[in-house]
């Protein structure tokens, strides 16, 4: 199982700024949303936009409203840039990408009074990320960079960009860069994921201590945020317990913590307990509805005998998932073998914007479903390129590699996914099992 995607709060990595000294691990990126504006937008609207009264009653509503005002009396560019700030914390915890539309107002208004504001920019090429754009988001941050070299914040994004788009060395060199800006824990989280990936598991978990260690006590969710990460390189490795004494550090740093919860999910389903598993995905999703949270909730609901429950979960993945995630909803449809016409066309659209090794391991299992093994294979060789430590892409490589009639090195594939986490995905492993069992 990937690690999480991290999505910091704004202000822990705004806290990243200047100070000299070295990193590399990387933010999430968040759901797709739909095409922000292109060119420059019409002023009234566009201010329309970013002032816009916010629905709602949460925290984070009467925090827009509070900025709204500010900006309203004094319309400064620092001030757009926190309201957009707060726009996308709206846009997270709701996992509605809409809004980061209003976000991506507040960077217009902030630009036409600053075009070469830094802060800005970051904005903007934060939301390019957030929209998928990577590509975009890239050029954005380069051409910042062309002016200012000194922005460890752009330097972390423009490597989640690479990342995004599969330049590894890229992503590594500007993770880099930001270190040795920078020091903190934005990069030394970026750093721990880039190790993570290229199969050093070791160094990922020296420089997410040090992530852990240099975060902000003001900034518990930040603090959290690496503390779930930490707790997932022994999740991926299959320690159960380690993963789990994590989780539970990551709720007494910052109660309700969505993505410690869902951890503590996956930890309750290891130990067969998917009641218990229902429960906290289920609290979790409430809190922060994301897809793959549902796809979790749809596996534990299914296990404990809930088919009401699972339907439903499962109607929500339909409904909302291409829109708010499609990878991950491609790759629900493929593991459960269904939907495969649908789940291959999700997936290679995805792939015309996002050349990482999580698309191509999509794209692979989605093609395997539709019965494209040769197509299939070349797409997994290219999820394996770094050796990940990922039980279910060595899985998925593993099936593949049988399906070709290869018998020896798909069973050593699948044999070696169950012996690193035997618990990496609930219809994986058990397939995984069914295969090592058959070939008895």
């Amino acid at each position: 199982m990937r690690l999480p995607v991290f999505v910091f709060s704004l202000a822990a990595l705004l806290s990243c700024r200047a100070s000299r000294a070295p990193e590399v691990t990387r933010p999430p990126v968040p759901a797709a949303a739909p095409e922000l504006r292109k060119g420059e937008s019409d002023p009234l609207d566009s201010h329309a936009l970013a002032t816009m009264v916010p629905p709602g009653s949460a925290p984070v509503d009467k925090l827009i409203a509070d900025l709204e005002a500010r900006v309203g009396h004094v319309p400064k560019v620092d001030n757009w840039v926190v309201l957009g700030q707060a726009w996308v914390r709206k846009a997270r915890e709701t996992a509605d990408p809409v809004y980061y539309l209003n976000a991506d107002a507040c960077a217009d208004q902030a630009l036409r009074l600053d075009p070469k504001s830094t802060q800005a920019l970051e904005l903007r090429t934060l939301l390019q990320l957030s929209n998928h754009q990577f590509a975009r988001a890239r050029d954005t941050g380069e051409a910042a960079l062309a002016k200012r070299s000194d922005l460890p914040l752009m330097l972390g994004l423009i490597s989640d960009a690479d990342l995004e788009l599969g330049d590894y060395d890229g992503a590594e060199r500007r993770a880099q860069e930001m270190m040795n800006l920078k020091p903190c824990l934005p990069s030394y989280s970026r750093v721990s994921y880039l190790h993570w990936l290229h199969g050093d598991q070791k160094a990922a978990l020296e420089s997410v201590r040090l992530a852990i260690d240099s975060g902000d006590p003001k900034e518990p969710e930040a603090v959290a945020w690496v503390l779930v990460q930490a707790a997932m390189i022994f999740w991926n490795q299959g320690d159960v317990a380690g993963a789990d004494a994590g989780f539970d550090r990551a709720l007494t740093t910052f109660p309700d913590f969505p993505p410690a919860l869902v951890g503590k999910g996956r930890v309750a389903l290891a130990r067969d307990d998917p009641k218990r598993a229902a429960a906290l995905f289920d609290q979790a999703f409430h809190l922060s509805p994301l897809m793959e949270t549902a796809w979790l909730l749809t596996d534990a609901r299914t296990e404990a005998g809930d088919a009401a429950g699972a339907a439903a979960s499962d109607a929500v993945l339909a409904k909302q998932g291409v829109a708010t995630d499609p990878r991950t909803t491609a790759l629900y449809w493929a593991t459960h073998d269904r939907e495969h016409a649908r789940a291959l066309e999700v997936a290679a659209a995805e792939r015309q914007t996002r050349d990482d090794l999580y698309t191509e391991d999509t794209y692979a299992w989605a093609l395997y479903r539709a019965g494209k093994i040769p197509e299939a294979r070349a797409a997994s060789d290219k999820a394996l390129i770094l050796n990940t430590p990922d039980a279910r892409l060595l899985y998925h490589a593993g099936a593949i590699r049988l399906a070709q009639g290869q018998r020896i090195e798909g069973l050593a594939l699948v044999r070696k996914a169950l012996a690193l986490n035997p618990h990496f995905d609930v219809t994986g492993a058990r397939e995984a099992r069914a295969l090592v069992a058959t070939a008895r």
